[in-house]
């Protein structure tokens, strides 16, 4: 077993990003610090000599915990809080409320955001959360939940629609298929400024397996190198500036979004998220049964 001091460190480094994900989770700074504070007193009674990747093990135990306290929340709530006598001398101090920390959080997820989140069921929000704020694949989501992956990915896209439906109520579609002709257009020309001017400065690119191992195997062919998550409007332009000449624009569940479809068969999607004329986040879908399960709709002549 790892000694105390290591796991400590290990678990310091770890910190932030479980807090990220458990405030997403929870919608509140005071639970997410608990689910922390549990995921160190499962981590300090757990011989972890045989994980390979503590973070993602912290990633899953933080998930599993928040699954539960959103799962009980209403009884929670109503209970008193009890004594934890295993809280000694080893606990690690969950650090005392930051002001500035707890605005950057909200920041990041938004109070509309939030709302939204909190209607769903606690299972859709673990599934959206880890996948599509964080990237973690499905079939990890899947163990945390004890389902399949088809049923996990069902539940992050229907996830997926409300939460987009809910943050662009008055979404106009005409205009989003303007900005996706757009985007295809400076992307196939290499205008990188052009691409710049309808990203969110904070865009998010997304990346299901398939769509990356597909994109390693056509690498010679001029297809980019994609990984599974990639933020920030530099970075998404740079995979597309000069590519995607072979896509077209099409709707996705009745949504405008982009696909490369070769003689009329949609082998991949892009997927877009629009705040106005901006996107703000891309999902490549390769994977053959989660295309079958949308409503492709071609829009050419």
């Amino acid at each position: 077993m790892h000694d105390d001091d290591w796991l400590a460190q290990r678990f310091e480094e770890n910190r932030a990003r479980m807090r990220a994900v458990a405030y997403r989770m929870l919608g509140s700074a005071v639970e997410a610090d608990d689910a922390v504070q549990e995921a160190w007193l499962r981590l300090s009674r757990t011989d972890t000599s045989d994980v390979q990747n503590l973070g993602g093990w912290l990633t899953t135990v933080v998930s599993r915990v928040a699954l539960d306290m959103l799962r009980s929340r209403t009884s929670r709530r109503e209970d008193p809080l009890d004594d934890d006598s295993d809280r000694d001398a080893a606990t690690i101090d969950t650090a005392a409320p930051d002001p500035e920390g707890e605005a950057m959080l909200a920041d990041a997820v938004g109070p509309a955001l939030l709302v939204v989140l909190d209607s769903l069921a606690p299972a859709e929000r673990l599934a959206f959360v880890l996948h599509d704020l964080f990237g973690m694949p499905f079939d990890e989501i899947a163990a945390i939940l004890e389902r399949t992956p088809a049923a996990t990915r069902q539940l992050a896209s229907r996830a997926r629609r409300r939460v987009q439906g809910a943050r662009a109520p008055s979404a106009d579609p005409a205009r989003q298929r303007l900005v996706v002709d757009a985007f295809l257009a400076a992307s196939r020309n290499g205008q990188f400024e052009d691409l710049l001017a309808l990203l969110d400065p904070d865009v998010v690119l997304r990346a299901d397996e398939v769509a990356v191992e597909n994109a390693r195997a056509g690498r010679a062919q001029g297809a980019p190198e994609l990984v599974r998550l990639l933020r920030g409007a530099d970075a998404v332009a740079g995979v597309f500036s000069g590519r995607a000449a072979g896509a077209e624009t099409v709707l996705v569940d009745g949504v405008p979004a982009a696909a490369w479809a070769p003689g009329g068969r949609p082998r991949a999607l892009f997927r877009f998220t629009f705040d106005g004329d901006r996107i703000t986040a891309i999902d490549l879908v390769g994977d053959p049964d989660e295309i079958a399960r949308l409503e492709v709709t071609l829009l050419r002549p």
